[in-house]
């Protein structure tokens, strides 16, 4: 196995070790295959996660191996590696965690066995401010991606009408999510009461294939959860183009809405995805010019509480 191999990344020459290392039982891709695929999504991941705090979900023995939930930068990091100060009030804790700047700042990840990257809904500028809704279309056990289609139709149907832009992508498992700019003037406890009214509309259409009861016991078989609890603080979902902790190497794909109906999320792997890419560039890159304002999901919130109340955070 080769000790070493050296990147030159975005000005930075990035060490990699072990890089014959095989991450992804699968087809056999390594750590080092691992760092490729992100330098060949390169302005894609760094969109999806500039300037965000990031849990780096850590696989240091290859992804059928144990995974680290990684909050805090590792010790010995190079002093490039920016990081933002988070805190977490249930703990009285603050933690230093990654704040992609660069693609170098990606490819480090990989060095320290990365392979997910789950970046915050708000910015290092004001932490405590969202600048993203994301919707999570969460199906039950034994329901295939044709209902998550189904229910997907409707969300862009409702985000049409609210004049609101929607950019979807694969979770990188059985579900979808759909990520909205939104300005950064809103508490994280206000945009998950946005998110909770717009998944309640969303119900109310498709009320067959949709729930968002908050209790899994409470769910209706064959249904997708709108789960909008993942506005909540401190919540996160891995970002576009990262790689999940699969065999296969399933990433979480930028998709156009009319290709939902033909895609299926095992298409896009670190196999098949450069090649996508260098076809089609990011999806998501206009996602910063099309900025939504939450005041008619909030107004939606106002009258759907007088029937049922918000359930709580958690």
């Amino acid at each position: 196995m080769a000790e070493a191999a050296e990147l030159e990344v975005a000005g930075r020459t990035v060490r990699l070790t072990n890089p014959d290392r095989v991450y992804f039982s699968a087809r056999g891709e390594t750590k080092l295959d691992l760092a490729h695929y992100y330098l060949a999504v390169g302005e894609g991941i760094v969109t999806a996660l500039r300037n965000r705090p990031c849990m780096m979900h850590r696989f240091p023995t290859g992804v059928d191996g144990d995974k680290v939930h990684q909050k805090r930068l590792p010790k010995g990091a190079p002093d490039w590696v920016p990081t933002v100060r988070v805190r977490f009030p249930r703990y009285n804790r603050t933690a230093d965690e990654l704040c992609v700047s660069s693609l170098a700042d990606v490819v480090w990840a990989v060095q320290m066995s990365t392979v997910e990257f789950h970046p915050w809904n708000s910015r290092a500028a004001d932490v405590e401010s969202p600048d993203e809704w994301r919707i999570d279309l969460d199906p039950m056990e034994g329901v295939g991606f044709d209902t998550v289609r189904r229910v997907a139709t409707v969300v862009h149907e409702v985000l049409d009408e609210l004049g609101a832009v929607g950019y979807p992508k694969t979770s990188g498992g059985k579900g979808l999510h759909v990520y909205v700019r939104i300005r950064p003037e809103h508490s994280f406890g206000e945009v998950r009461r946005a998110a909770w009214a717009f998944a309640r509309e969303v119900e109310r259409r498709a009320p067959q294939l949709v729930t968002t009861a908050w209790w899994r016991k409470d769910r209706e078989p064959g249904t997708v959860f709108v789960d909008y609890n993942q506005n909540t603080r401190d919540h996160t979902i891995a970002s576009a183009y990262s790689v999940r902790g699969t065999p296969l190497g399933i990433v979480s794909a930028p998709v156009t809405w009319d290709e939902i109906d033909r895609v299926e999320p095992a298409d896009f792997t670190i196999a098949t995805m450069p090649a996508r890419y260098a076809e089609i560039g990011d999806l998501h890159a206009g996602i910063d010019d099309t900025v939504f304002d939450l005041a008619p999901l909030l107004d939606w919130a106002d009258r759907d509480e007088a029937d049922e109340p918000e359930a709580p955070e958690v």
